[in-house]
Parts: C-alpha cells; sequence; structure tokens
C-alpha cells in the first residue's frame, strides 16, 4: 500500500540537466553489464542491516560506478515514464515522481487503489534483471521504476505488501543517481533505521520486512541530483518469461 501527497502539478518532464551529471557515452555502455557468477547471500562485503524481525541486507557498491552511470542513463532515456495516477482518501492524485511499471506479460501489478500492466522490458534493464537472478538466487518478473526528478519528489510510508506478492516478497532494489534518504520504521513504532543508498548500490529485503516494516523517501529541501530507483519483485500467477537479455 502506497501513501502519497500531492505537491506540484509538473508534467513527466526530465530535468534538462540531468545528462551534464554522467558521461556523456555512458548510454552507449548501457549494454555493458558483466556478468557475475557468485550467489550475493555469500559475498563477505555484503552488510546486514539490524532491525528486528527484518530481514536486509545491503551492498553500497553492487555496480562498479561506470556501469551504474551507464545503467543510469539508459534508464533515463529508454524507460517511458508517466506520472501514476493514485486514489488517496477517496480522492485521485498525481503520484510525486515519476514511475514506469515494467515486466513480463501478464505481471499486472495494484496499488494505491490503481492498477498498472507491465510495459516491455527495456534491453538494460533485461540485462540487469539476468543478472539479479543469478546474485540473489530468486527470480523476478516485474520491476517499479521510479525517478525522483528533485527534493520535492517523494514517496509516502508504505510497505510493499500487496496479495500478488506473497506473504513474504523479495524485493531487490537497486539505486541510481543522486543520494536521497530512505528510511525504515516499524509499524508498532518499536524500531526504526536510516540509509542513505548509494549509486549503484543494492538493498534486498526480504522475510518479514514488508510485513513488519513500512517505508519510505521524504521530499528534502537540499539540492540533490536526479535518483532512479529500480525494485525488482515476483508477482505471483503472472506467466513468467525466460530471462533472455537483448544485450548479452
Amino acid at each position: 500500500m502506497d501513501w502519497d501527497h500531492p505537491h506540484r502539478t509538473t508534467g513527466n518532464e526530465f530535468p534538462a540537466h540531468a545528462g551534464r551529471i554522467f558521461a556523456a557515452d555512458a548510454a552507449r555502455r548501457s549494454c555493458g553489464l558483466t556478468a557475475v557468477t557468485s550467489s550475493f547471500a555469500a559475498d563477505v562485503e555484503t552488510v546486514a542491516l539490524p532491525l528486528p524481525g527484518a530481514s536486509l541486507r545491503y551492498r553500497p557498491d553492487w555496480l562498479p560506478e561506470a556501469e551504474a552511470d551507464a545503467l543510469f542513463a539508459a534508464a533515463a532515456t529508454t524507460i517511458p515514464w508517466e506520472r501514476h495516477r493514485l486514489r488517496l482518501f477517496g480522492r485521485e492524485i498525481d503520484a510525486p515522481r515519476l514511475s514506469c511499471w515494467i515486466g513480463d506479460p501478464g505481471a499486472v501489478y495494484a496499488y494505491s487503489r490503481a492498477r498498472f500492466a507491465p510495459r516491455p522490458w527495456p534491453p538494460a534493464l533485461a540485462t540487469l534483471r539476468a543478472r539479479l537472478e543469478i546474485a540473489c538466487a530468486a527470480r523476478f518478473n516485474s520491476v517499479l521504476a521510479n525517478l525522483y526528478r528533485d527534493g520535492c519528489d517523494s514517496m509516502g510510508w508504505h510497505s510493499d505488501d500487496e496479495p500478488e506478492l506473497g506473504p513474504e516478497p523479495l524485493i531487490a532494489s537497486i539505486s541510481l543517481g543522486g543520494v536521497r534518504r530512505f528510511r525504515l520504521r516499524a509499524r508498532d513504532g518499536s524500531a526504526q533505521l536510516a540509509l542513505e543508498p548509494a549509486h549503484g548500490s543494492l538493498l534486498l529485503m526480504a522475510g518479514a520486512t514488508q510485513r513488519l516494516y513500512r517505508h519510505e523517501l521524504p521530499k528534502t529541501r537540499a539540492a540533490v541530483a536526479p535518483r532512479i530507483n529500480l525494485t525488482f519483485r515476483y508477482v505471483h500467477g503472472a506467466r513468467m518469461e525466460p530471462s533472455d537479455p537483448a544485450c548479452a
């Protein structure tokens, strides 16, 4: 369930200055993601984050900087970004960010009382999915892409606990671009954690995390670069497609 609040009525624009943040040739390297052969869970550089009852693991440099730059550029230019319309407190609002739901045919997702049919996989994200499936020893058939253009874009307190994700979903979250604060808070208020996921980082949320905790990406008045977040997941009941990355 997603809790958002309206804050502005601008369109689906991607900020013109964002392209200057990363190297100009990054998009041409978007298919250069290298394969991995080791399990993420077994990687000694992975950090377990301390939250009671939750299963959280984090690696700040899962993607090397050049690959993270390339993926940011590819995602920014090839994902068909749009502003999702959500229902909140009985009325429809524009989500305070740009988004795109991507996945295999049939991987329909519903949140904030809205249903989203999946867009096709862009080549760079198909490549990344295959890499994540090896690293996490898991299957993913969909990804929610969110673009936070500046500090006014945000995500309200919510849990990824929709029924189609199952009782204990694995969420693999890739952060790209500007660094923003990400917060988790226990539903009963007993524990909380703040994290600033790095450019190219991987955060895994599994087990009872969604049942026990909510998370958010709050607004900030600080000058921040655009941020892209890719949260890979598995929608139960959807027809699975083989992970056959176009760039392999």
